[in-house]
């Protein structure tokens, strides 16, 4: 592992509770065993509105440098001495943060993305498709080894914006609104799942670089199954469903952007909602041993979570 004792480590998305800040943790547990590597430092880019104290637990001695992720000088400062890139922020800071790091002398770079480029519809896929082609176009101009990781739909925690919205539904509603049935498929990863993945790849260069990898979830489930799987861990005896058809869904969409004069587009989200999304992994469980939870046990402790916090809530409400 001599190539990381004279590195410096560059990271971005790891303030929250997401995958990001559990890759922090994890990469915490890791230099507390191997103190030796990154010996240049770790330095995590930040919003000015972050608060880092949870990073600065995680990684003691980590420099936290904050600023505006669109001002070049900000970047150029960040990506000053070169190092290693660890982008977990979003796929739209991209292209600013790698067009700095080709600049000043990055030595390696890795994105976390989105599978959302294997969208059959133009708009879903188009912008990470291009996104995608010219940061590839940059690092190789430059020679800089590219790992690109494509992430599904992430849950985990009530911070996923994804399936914490399901399990309200599930909890609060006699019948759950669905679209064909429910009956399509998706392949959703656990938050934890990807910490461990991100510092596989940051630590295996070997077999990593200049590859891209999905990281979905262990197996492919309906969307009925997920209702169901939810509403048995919320201790509900059976999840009904209130099925629309598609047409119907869609056809109300097309209405609310005619009455709107375009302002309110729901077109593609509905076409969206009802597309497959199963991505395999298996590139990734062979080259860095990647091997995710599945659904019904990366869900329980989001449940326990939203448990709790409902508790409390019934509990603060009563005082």
């Amino acid at each position: 592992m001599a190539e990381f004792e004279n590195k410096r480590l560059i990271l971005t998305g790891v303030t929250g509770a997401k995958s990001g800040g559990a890759f922090a943790e994890k990469l915490g547990i890791f230099l507390r065993e191997n103190p030796d590597r990154f010996s240049k430092g770790i330095r995590a880019l930040v919003r000015s509105s972050s608060n880092p104290e949870k990073l600065r637990s995680a990684l003691p001695g980590v420099e936290v440098m904050a600023g505006d992720f669109g001002d070049e000088s900000f970047l150029d400062r960040a990506m000053e001495g070169g190092g290693i890139l660890l982008h977990i922020a979003g796929i739209f800071l991209s292209l600013p943060l790698v067009r700095a790091a080709v600049r000043q002398g990055v030595e390696r770079i890795i994105l976390v993305h989105t599978t959302g480029i294997y969208s059959k519809y133009k708009a879903a896929g188009e912008n990470y498709r291009q996104i995608d082609d010219e940061v590839t176009a940059l690092c190789q101009q430059a020679g800089i080894p590219l790992t690109i990781l494509r992430p599904t739909m992430i849950y985990g925690n009530l911070t996923d914006h994804n399936l914490c919205t399901f399990i309200r539904m599930v909890d609060r509603l006699p019948l759950m609104p669905v679209l064909r049935g429910a009956r399509y498929s998706l392949q959703p990863v656990y938050y934890g799942d990807l910490s461990e993945a991100y510092l596989r790849v940051l630590l295996d260069p070997e077999h990593t670089a200049d590859k891209n990898y999905i990281l979905s979830g262990a197996e492919p489930i309906l969307l009925r199954e997920m209702f169901q799987e939810i509403g048995a861990q919320l201790g509900k005896k059976k999840v009904r469903f209130l099925n629309c058809p598609y047409w119907l869904g869609y056809g109300a969409a097309w209405g609310l952007y005619v009455l709107t004069l375009g302002r309110k587009d729901y077109r593609e989200k509905v076409q969206r909602l009802c597309e497959s999304r199963c991505y395999p992994h298996e590139e990734a469980s062979r080259d860095f041993g990647y091997a995710p939870l599945p659904f019904d046990q990366g869900i329980r402790g989001e449940i326990q979570e939203y448990l709790a916090a409902k508790a409390a809530g019934k509990a603060e409400g009563a005082t």
